[in-house]
């Protein structure tokens, strides 16, 4: 274990409670000498007070405060502390009959007490991750126009080009550590949505917080609304964003440009997550950004995480050791951002491990499809000229996709003719179209493998390439499952339990998130992910693994996240881009778990500002 020391000055203060429980800039705290509490100093009084999420208590003011504060009668009389309003606050929720009501209950709750709503999600967050995120937020996303009730982060739009660098003094925190940015064009699997999308970086910056401990006044959720190919929103009058199809080409790249230089002068320390950006403008930003700001791609490089760490703890509940990874056969169906990316990440983990003897010789162990079938090579005679998978023009392939073309084998075989040849042990699934992984297909691959690997990842659950139900079906119970929504178990014939898993990025992105705000990394490396997957693969117990568990419960996120923040911050050190001072004397990973954001109350204190 790497034993460093507490990390000075913006650390060591700011990362008290402080840090953990409001997350306020360091000059907005002190120390009460009559009781030795951190105390929160605000500058708000009266109903401003009230009305502020991160400041709010709702009834659990007490009587200092409410005098203190000018809200005397301005709430109920009796004090409730956190645990009754908890009670009466999941009451409520549960009595919202649909998952959609269930996430408006939730949003609302957010929008006026933020303290709780997150000690709420923390308590219940198996239950409440799948409606704050995936699947409930894809038709959240879907009705997000419809649903509005109050606006959260900060919205880009084509009419705001030339205003943006002065536009970003708009938000009033000075101190950001996360943004998620969309742009609305690949929304889960569910496509097009414009400015709905905006859903989606409120929902991942929930669980940074949630899960990662990133402090709720530190993140900021964006939408470059650069317009919709979305006929039906373009229609309809109650869309927000703006009503013309997308930008595209030079005009699209300077506005996305604009929009970075801004943030960048105005926090230049934070990590930019870009979400459900399209191929290949999700690539192209990547590359063309990586190495200037801390940034990464979530789609390409944090699905990449969780699924290589889904597929090296499957190594291990099949009795085989994590460099085994260059012996499997791998199917990937998908040749999108999120299916190129998963797939470089286990390239990367194959050179890494040293097993092969080039990148070439690992790309070899890799089959890729799109909605045309195999990429290989339209030179060798095709078995598909009467296969409706043959019919219509492929784009030309980018130098990513490329590097997955099989010269020795014809190009557009369909998934049955490819598992035929193949004998896959592993088939991943990332094209965000319900069933396309065939009974045939999956019963083929459960003829040549004991415990066939099968992901089907898109999401929401909706568009999962096949069900928990049917994969255990077609290989009599043996799979071993993983989806990127929550399946439940499977009650198989026998009355044994088959085991689903969700490997969704919500294991991945808010831990990696933690150690590169704590490390103050300038840069998100390779290594990073790569470690991350590492560290997640070795939490699931030998116990669990046997049953076909890869993973902890989600219920476990927290933990999950401060493995792989500690992990995220030891690779920053290791690799020279961390940038917090460090004294001796402490274990990083007591630095990272104290720096997490605890949602409980804090004393607070009026301010008059001179």
């Amino acid at each position: 274990m790497l034993r460093i020391n507490r990390l000075s000055s913006t650390l060591s203060c700011v990362r008290t409670a402080a840090r953990r429980h409001y997350g306020a800039p360091s000059a907005a705290l002190a120390t009460d000498p009559r009781n030795d509490k951190t105390i929160h100093l605000t500058q708000s009084r009266g109903v401003n007070v009230i009305h502020d999420p991160l400041l709010s208590k709702g009834t659990a003011f007490n009587l200092d405060e409410r005098e203190r504060l000018s809200i005397r009668g301005l709430v109920p009389p009796r004090q409730q502390e956190m645990d009754k309003q908890l009670l009466r606050v999941k009451r409520n929720l549960d009595a919202c009959e649909t998952p959609l009501a269930k996430f408006v209950f939730l949003s609302a709750l957010q929008d006026r007490n933020e303290t709780l709503f997150y000690k709420l999600v923390i308590e219940h967050l198996e239950e409440l991750s799948g409606v704050i995120y995936t699947p409930t937020v894809g038709l959240a996303s879907q009705r997000s126009h419809s649903i509005y009730r109050r606006s959260r982060g900060m919205y880009f739009s084509s009419q705001d080009r030339g205003a943006m660098s002065a536009m970003v003094y708009n938000w009033p925190h000075d101190e950001v550590d996360v943004i998620v940015v969309t742009d609305g064009s690949r929304v889960l699997g569910l496509g097009d949505l414009g400015a709905n999308g905006m859903q989606i970086p409120i929902g991942k910056l929930s669980l940074y917080v949630a899960a990662g401990g990133i402090r709720p006044r530190a993140v900021l959720p964006v939408v470059l609304d650069v317009g919709t190919n979305n006929e039906e929103l373009l229609n309809d009058p109650l869309y927000l964003g703006m009503p013309h199809r997308r930008l595209d080409g030079e005009e699209y790249y300077s506005f996305v440009d604009e929009w970075v230089t801004a943030v960048k002068s105005r926090w230049p320390n934070a990590l930019i997550q870009f979400e459900d950006f399209k191929y290949p403008h999700a690539y192209n930003l990547l590359n063309k950004y990586r190495k200037e700001i801390r940034c990464f791609n979530d789609d390409i490089q944090s699905t990449s995480a969780i699924t290589l760490a889904g597929i090296l703890a499957s190594l291990k509940a099949r009795g085989k050791k994590q460099e085994d990874l260059s012996d499997e056969r791998i199917i990937c169906v998908g040749a999108g951002s999120a299916g190129v990316g998963v797939c470089e990440g286990i390239i990367d983990c194959m050179v890494a491990q040293g097993r092969v003897k080039s990148r070439e010789d690992a790309y070899r162990r890799v089959y890729m499809l799109d909605q045309h079938g195999l990429l290989g090579n339209p030179d060798l005679p095709s078995e598909n000229s009467t296969d409706a998978g043959a019919v219509g023009n492929r784009a030309p392939l980018d130098e990513r996709q490329s590097c997955y073309v099989k010269s020795d084998l014809p190009d557009r075989l369909n998934l049955e003719q490819v598992v035929e040849r193949v004998k896959p042990s592993v088939i991943l699934g990332l094209t965000g179209i319900r069933g396309v992984f065939t009974e045939k297909a999956i019963r083929t691959m459960a003829q040549h493998h004991e415990r066939p690997v099968v992901f089907p990842l898109s999401n929401p659950d909706t568009h999962a390439e096949c069900s928990a139900e049917e994969a255990y079906r077609w290989t009599e119970g043996r799979a071993i499952f993983a989806s990127g929504s929550p399946f439940k178990d499977v009650v198989l014939p026998n009355g044994k339990i088959g085991r689903t898993n969700q490997c969704n990025n919500s294991y991945s992105f808010p831990g990696l998130g933690l150690g590169v705000t704590v490390s103050r990394a300038t840069h998100v490396t390779p290594n990073m992910f790569l470690e991350t997957a590492r560290a997640i693969a070795d939490l699931a117990t030998p116990e669990q693994l046997k049953e076909g568990i890869l993973f902890p419960g989600v219920q476990q996120l927290r933990s999950v996240a401060h493995a792989v923040g500690t992990r995220v911050c030891e690779v920053a050190y290791e690799e020279g881009v961390a940038t917090a001072r460090l004294k001796e004397g402490e274990l990083l990973e007591d630095v990272v778990k104290s720096s997490m954001y605890t949602p409980e109350y804090v004393p607070l204190v009026y301010h008059q500002h001179h």
